[in-house]
This record gives structure tokens, C-alpha cells and sequence, in this order.
């Protein structure tokens, strides 16, 4: 016999704000449009706000006495989602390129990687370059100093080091940053 299938818990959606009847201060800083601004009791705030057909919303409850707002919650409730969409519109996400070189790369092929790189910076990613040594090959270490080294001069003018050359394990890694871009 089967057991009937149970359905999750709903859950409930936590306001960020305290509206009307929530807000339990005595008295509040009534602020907003259409609205003479002051201390005021929570009930002749309750009541200025239920006459304009808007909610009583408590912006600030830190403050002493709590700040609260006349509006529409539910518009201001969008136009706060909006915001924050805007806002994480805006962040910049950061690239990482890889380019990977070993001990005894061909000046055809570093001319070839740094075209490569110079494009990625151009677009705003940033460049880790970086040297593999595969089996014996650990023992050119200086190799990989220099290639890296030069890898970064040729890269002076697009972009700005970030960190020198380090040995971890057998990878040897730069990072290059794009320079500031200015937008127009």
C-alpha cells in the first residue's frame, strides 16, 4: 500500500517593511507627500493615511521615533525591486582568460598568445598567464620567469600587472588587469 504523498510546507514571504496595524511604536515621524511632516500618535498617522486611501509604512524603526512613510506599499514595494535589479544589472561581472604557456614556447607562438591577451584586456577580461611545467621541465624555472616576465612588458600599455610571477606547484601564474576603460 502506498502512502499518500505529502506536499511541502508553503512558505511565508517575510515583509521587509512593518505596514499599518504592525507597527508598534506610539509614536511616529510621519513623512511624505501631501503630508504636514512631525511627531504624530501611531492612531492620527493610521488616520491621515487611511483618508488618502494609502498605508502608513515604517521606513526607519532604529530611529527614535520610528520613521514612517505615507504611500502606496505595493508600488513602493515594485519600484524597491526595480532598484535592486538595476543595481545587479550594473555590477560588473569579472572574466578570468586563461593563457597557458610551457617552458619552451616559440617566439611565433608568445607573439600570437600576446595578441590574444591584448584582445581579452581590450574587452575588459582579465589575463592569467601562466606557464605549465610538465615532468623534468621544473628544472627551466628561470625560463619561466623570463616568458612571463615578458609576457607582462608586452602588455604594459593595455593592462596593469596585478601580481608578479609565482611558482605554485608546477604552474608558474601572472594575473593582468584591463586598464581603467572610460565610458561614454
Amino acid at each position: 500500500m502506498a502512502l499518500p504523498q505529502r506536499r511541502p510546507p508553503r512558505r511565508v514571504v517575510e515583509e521587509p517593511y512593518r505596514i499599518n496595524d504592525r507597527i508598534q511604536a506610539r509614536e511616529v515621524r510621519v513623512v511624505g507627500e501631501n503630508v504636514e511632516q512631525g511627531i504624530y500618535n501611531i492612531q492620527q498617522a493610521k488616520a491621515m493615511a487611511q483618508a488618502q486611501n494609502l498605508d502608513l509604512v515604517e521606513i526607519s524603526p532604529n530611529a527614535t521615533p520610528p520613521v514612517c512613510r505615507i504611500i502606496d506599499y505595493s508600488k513602493f514595494k515594485y519600484e524597491q525591486k526595480k532598484k535592486q535589479k538595476e543595481i545587479k544589472a550594473n555590477a560588473q561581472k569579472v572574466v578570468i582568460k586563461e593563457i597557458r604557456f610551457g617552458p619552451n614556447t616559440d617566439d611565433h607562438d608568445f607573439e600570437f598568445k600576446l595578441k590574444h591577451a591584448i584582445n581579452f584586456l581590450k574587452e575588459g577580461a582579465k589575463v592569467k598567464a601562466y606557464v605549465q611545467f610538465v615532468g623534468r621541465a621544473i628544472v627551466f624555472k628561470e625560463r619561466g620567469f623570463q616568458l612571463l616576465d615578458r609576457f607582462a612588458k608586452g602588455l604594459e600599455e593595455h593592462g596593469k600587472l596585478e601580481s608578479e610571477a609565482k611558482l605554485e606547484g608546477k604552474r608558474m601564474s601572472i594575473f593582468v588587469a584591463p586598464k581603467q576603460v572610460i565610458k561614454k
